[in-house]
């Protein structure tokens, strides 16, 4: 589920101000990814295509956690959309090249969890229901034992910032709370 390498930012060069769109992230997924790499620093390397045990995950959430005075809420997200650049790049054959933000979520579940699933076995990927309620807007019923909607909020300001779209996410549940699923609004502005 963690990550580490696949994308890498670069400073700008004089002549180029932005990143390539592919690479291009949100200030806190760069912080994240750089406490991470601090983090991880001459231990084990985590690859956005295996699994790993969930302990090792909650591990690594606390410990940037309590570096980064961020709340684990917060953490996940900045996870979620820092590991975007890796995540399109694996499964770019799988996104139509007209999708977008909300395209893209909303065929994740049939797309990319699909395949993630038959090909590693011992993967779960959250269980996801997204409903088209109108062009500018979806919603994510979010399902996973592990409750880490954030990662998937933060997947979803990843995946908008890579399209340099604007998005408002909104939870109306969210199993941290006692729900049984996160309903996550995904509205683009």
């Amino acid at each position: 589920m963690l990550c580490r390498g696949g994308a890498r930012n670069r400073a700008p060069s004089e002549s180029r101000r932005r990143a390539p769109r592919a690479h291009r992230q949100t200030p806190e997924a760069e912080r994240l990814g750089h406490s991470l790499q601090h983090l991880a620093h001459g231990t084990k390397t985590y690859l956005v295509t295996s699994s790993y045990p969930d302990t090792e995950a909650v591990a690594l959430i606390t410990t940037a956690s309590r570096l980064t005075n961020l709340p684990v809420p917060a953490i996940l997200e900045d996870f979620g959309a820092f590991i975007v650049p890796s995540l399109l790049s694996i499964y770019k054959p799988l996104i139509k090249k007209d999708w977008k933000t909300l395209e893209l979520i909303e065929h994740t579940e049939e797309t990319i969890h699909k395949v993630v699933r038959l090909q590693n076995p011992g993967a779960a990927p959250p269980a996801l229901i997204v409903k088209r309620l109108s062009p500018r807007e979806v919603v994510i019923t979010y399902s996973s034992q592990r409750k880490m909607c954030g990662i998937a909020k933060g997947i979803a300001k990843g995946i908008a910032a890579h399209f340099q779209e604007k998005i408002a996410i909104g939870e109306t549940t969210c199993m941290l709370r006692g729900d049984p699923s996160c309903v996550i609004a995904v509205k683009l502005v």
